[in-house]
């Protein structure tokens, strides 16, 4: 019996020891992909190739790490929501080019898309320390542009891009009109125990039952769930069902937390949703969500400074 013991408390020390190193060696590769395998850090093509009027726009961070960006524009001097868009984990800005052309015919707005420090054509490494750091420079810059309604800018993040959408929302209540999330995780804590299943004994995010005794290893926690309660600007959730890398569950969690403090909070689930392509399977009722969410919340103003929809914004 004592033999047996043995061998199963080595065995679980063996689990917890691996789980360490994976963490230790892996965990910047699992959360930040700045490169596809088997492809090019540079971008394959830029917005000019599915005609687009573009900005290349060169940023600096505020520990002076150098950014590259697009700034999308309908047309010269569109008026609409200006989109900061946050992207999801892997590849480069280059690769949201077909989406953004559709958001942009959709949506009447201008796009800013961001390349994350080591992604792209920018300097440096990803962490979420540098990352959140990358999106205040994107946002200040928009913040001080003279062709755009500054009063109308919506962050709109996907899965790694909610994370950084979220957080940089809630630092900044009179800047960011409005928040789009979709498929986002609660946090990278209650990713791991989803991507290596037995560490969810060992780590987890704050609505976790586990001892979590290992989350000190996580260097970009990324925790989602903790933030989204705090924010005060209408949210808008879009939830694909059948997304295959983070859970279902995890966008109606962020929801309840959310809701729970803001009455200006819409969800919003597309059966047949999967992780990338909610966009394209949700067809004509995703775009008419967001375009709705927008009119609603960062309605136009008339010429007389009052919204087009009125004063008084009624929460969905």
């Amino acid at each position: 019996m004592v033999s047996y013991m043995n061998i199963l408390l080595y065995g679980v020390g063996g689990l917890v020891v691996a789980g360490m190193a994976l963490l230790v060696a892996l965990q910047e590769k699992l959360v930040y992909v700045p490169v596809l395998p088997g492809l090019t850090k540079s971008y394959v093509i830029n917005p000019s190739r599915l005609r687009l009027t573009y900005e290349d726009v060169w940023l600096s961070s505020s520990d002076g790490v150098r950014l590259h960006s697009w700034f999308i524009k309908l047309f010269p001097d569109c008026r609409g929501p200006t989109i900061l868009f946050f992207q999801e984990n892997a590849g480069n800005i280059a690769r949201r080019l077909e989406m953004v052309r559709i958001m942009l015919q959709q949506l009447q707005c201008n796009i800013f898309l961001l390349s994350y420090r080591g992604y792209g054509a920018s300097d440096g490494y990803p962490s979420q320390h540098g990352i959140t750091k990358d999106a205040q420079a994107a946002l200040d810059h928009l913040s001080q542009r003279s062709d755009i309604d500054t009063s109308r800018i919506v962050v709109f993040g996907r899965s790694l891009g909610g994370a950084v959408g979220a957080g940089l929302t809630k630092n900044n209540p009179d800047k960011v009109a409005a928040l789009i999330l979709e498929n986002t995780f609660t946090s990278i804590l209650d990713m791991a125990g989803v991507l290596l299943p037995f560490l969810k004994w060992f780590i987890g995010g704050s609505g976790s039952k586990g001892p979590r005794l290992l989350n000190f290893l996580v260097r970009s926690p990324w925790s989602t769930i903790d933030v989204v309660g705090k924010i005060k600007q209408p949210i808008l959730f879009l939830s694909g069902l059948q997304d295959e890398m983070i859970p279902p569950s995890h966008m109606q969690m962020l929801y309840a937390k959310a809701a729970t403090h803001n009455n200006q909070c819409l969800f919003v689930e597309f059966p047949t949703g999967m992780h990338m392509d909610t966009w394209m399977t949700g067809g004509d009722r995703y775009w008419s969500t967001v375009r709705e969410f927008l009119e609603q919340h960062v309605p136009e103003k008339k010429e007389d400074g009052s919204s087009q929809n009125g004063n008084d914004i009624v929460a969905r």
